[in-house]
């Protein structure tokens, strides 16, 4: 018996020892298990607050796969968001018996978890105008903002809930934070340094793979892309992505990856940009307008969904399309505002992220308005903001703009009503800019051709205050602003009308990108690209009418001039529609690591290697998954294999000009 005591009097504090040694990774796993809890609470908040993209596709087993994918982008955004209180914690250092060395790990720990579920709950709101989680391209494309500080008080206000959650969890992490009680005078001091050493050495296999996402050596690091392997469709990777993810992995990145599906004949064969005109008519030397409408998507146009009874916010485009040329199916070719300026002005769609926000930016690129420079057109761009906003001024110089109106320039013609018309949020409200933008062209030598992008239908969806009666809001706070710029294009077409240069120009019109629905067709992921594209020409010479075939945004560059005859080669990836049959156009477009191209009747969904889904544009929904039962899907991912394979060469090689 007493050979027994002796034993068990031994091995308890010897069991005792061994739980204190183990106490920093204790420690550690406790308090990385509180961050994935806080990133889980960012996901459930992120679902609901757009459930109505996701309403009709959110079943038990596909929501635990999507949460099953979280894990591992929690993951790999908790190890590269914790590595420093991690070094805090374990380096074995000696200052680090003193408890205000503790409490700053605490603190360390708590902020930065505190401000990754912050940003995550600031991409849930912004998610639902992009379509896509936030990347670092987002500090290029507002860098010459001023007004965002208002723009995002107004959404903390309407959300301050949010602050309430982020507070909550805040004081959950500090109280809930486990430091390790393993201290000098308890046991050895080597004991100490040996247990922190051990554990860090142990835990850097763990944090390497969980950084890069897998253990083996063939296993890349992974990127946003990978977010698809979890999802039926793009949009749903806002689900399974967390913020910080997507701007820790597009940091200094560059993701245009040249994939040779061709050689340069077989290519060339299949897919071509450079359009060698077959001079079928002369040069007429017509005026062209661009109009650009922020967030005017097809939903809104009653023209387009008449057959399905929608109401309409757009009285008068309902009633210019009765005497306009346009298409049943037709597309922007991006999610945002940099994104809609190449793909309408140049002809080059969004693939991966926007042209000009990319390295590849300071690319030659050509343009409606170079091409036009060289007919002897005085050229010019709109747009009611400061000059340097979204990017704009620096895309109308790279493309050979001659002149640049916005903001200032308005506000210091005396003909106007000066800086009094600016809306308090981005720039001149468009009724007013409109007006100025039609004397403006008054003033110039024709022929010219001219860009206006609008601005009043954006984010935060004010309305003039004469107009605030006039346009009430209705189902979705954009809607009364669609009204508004509806009414202030009429106003600008009755003005146009009685100018003498009215009758000699065609106009194109279309919008930048989409933006909120309540139709849930819209909020697919073609869905979500259902832009207008129509063409205007007084003269009725390119013709009227609804056809039945597909158009986007790259396809009004072409399409303008071949119309006008003109005789030399330039750049574009998209096609004229005048002269393609309509079984011949097609559309493509990009979201979040999955290309979407459009044709035959079908869309077909691409992620660079594989075909994930086809489905019939007569599935306005996207249910039935048609892959592998489409003739036509061999062709078409041919087809896109070699728009892809032509882009990125020659964005990667300087050859976006002919």
């Amino acid at each position: 018996m007493k050979n027994n005591y002796k034993l068990f009097t031994t091995f308890v504090p010897m069991k005792s020892t061994i739980i204190r040694y183990l106490s920093p990774l204790v420690s550690v796993l406790w308090n990385l298990a509180m961050a994935y809890v806080v990133y889980f609470i960012a996901r459930v908040v992120f679902i609901a607050e757009n459930y109505s993209l996701y309403a009709d596709n959110l079943s038990g087993t596909h929501l635990m796969e999507m949460l099953r994918g979280g894990v591992m982008f929690d993951t790999t955004a908790i190890l590269y968001t914790n590595v420093l209180w991690v070094a805090m914690v374990l380096l074995p250092l000696p200052l680090k018996e003193t408890p205000v060395y503790h409490r700053l790990c605490r603190w360390v720990f708590v902020v930065i978890n505190t401000l990754a579920l912050a940003i995550n709950l600031i991409d849930t709101v912004y998610f639902r105008f992009s379509m896509r989680r936030t990347t670092t391209t987002i500090f290029q494309e507002f860098s010459n903002e001023n007004n965002l500080g208002s723009i995002f008080l107004k959404e903390a206000v309407s959300h301050w809930y949010f602050f309430v959650l982020a507070a909550a969890v805040a004081w959950g992490l500090w109280k809930g934070y486990r430091q390790h009680t393993l201290r000098h005078g308890e046991v050895d001091w080597r004991g100490v340094f040996g247990a922190e050493l051990l554990t860090l050495l142990a835990f850097v296999p763990f944090c390497v793979a969980g950084m890069r996402g897998g253990w083996t050596r063939d296993i890349r690091p992974i990127t946003i892309s990978n977010a698809n392997n979890y999802c039926n469709r793009p949009s749903e990777t806002g689900i399974v992505l967390n913020t910080p993810f997507s701007l820790i992995r597009t940091i200094g990145k560059n993701n245009f990856e040249v994939i040779a599906y061709f050689t340069p004949q077989q290519l060339d064969d299949i897919y071509t940009p450079i359009h060698k005109p077959s001079c079928r008519r002369p040069f007429s030397g017509k005026n062209v307008v661009v109009i650009i409408i922020e967030s005017f998507g097809r939903e809104y146009i009653g023209a387009y969904n008449r057959e399905k009874g929608y109401k309409s916010y757009t009285p008068f485009a309902d009633s210019l399309i009765q005497h306009s040329l346009t298409y049943r199916y037709s597309y922007c070719n991006g999610r945002k505002s940099i994104d809609g300026m190449p793909s309408i002005l140049s002809s080059i769609p969004m693939f991966v992220e926007p042209f000009f926000l990319s390295p590849y930016s300071v690319n030659h690129v050509s343009g409606l308005a170079d091409c036009l420079n060289g007919k002897g057109y005085e050229t010019a761009f709109f747009h009611g903001a400061e000059r340097g906003s979204m990017g704009f001024l620096a895309f109308a110089s790279a493309t050979k703009f001659k002149q640049y109106y916005g903001r200032e320039d308005y506000a210091a013609d005396t003909r106007f009503g000066g800086d009094k018309d600016f809306d308090g949020w981005w720039g001149i409200s468009d009724e007013p800019f409109m007006q100025y933008y039609c004397q403006k062209m008054t003033d110039m030598k024709q022929p010219f051709m001219t860009a206006l992008f609008t601005l009043s239908s954006h984010h935060p969806f004010r309305v003039p205050d004469p107009y605030k009666d006039v346009f009430p809001e209705e189902e979705l706070q954009i809607h009364k602003v669609i009204r508004y710029t509806d009414m202030a294009l009429r106003h600008f077409f009755e003005a146009a009308s009685k100018q003498p240069w009215f009758e000699n120009t065609i106009f194109a019109i279309t919008s930048d990108h989409t933006s909120m629905s309540n139709h849930p067709e819209y909020t697919t992921d073609l869905g979500g690209f259902c832009s207008p594209v129509i063409f205007y020409d007084p003269s009725g010479e390119m013709g009227t009418g609804m056809m039945d075939a597909i158009a986007q945004q790259i396809d009004i560059m072409p399409t303008l001039l071949e119309h006008l005859g003109y005789d030399k080669p330039y750049l574009s990836f998209g096609i004229d529609l005048l002269s393609t049959p309509a079984e011949n156009t097609w559309a493509v477009n990009y979201l979040d690591g999955i290309y979407q191209y459009v044709k035959h009747g079908y869309v077909l969904q691409f992620d660079g290697e594989h075909t994930r889904a086809v489905y019939a544009l007569s599935d306005e929904l996207m249910k039935n998954n048609l892959i592998g039962k489409v003739p036509q899907q061999a062709q078409m991912e041919r087809e896109l294999k070699a728009i892809i394979q032509q882009y990125m060469q020659r964005m990667t090689e300087n050859r976006l000009t002919p």
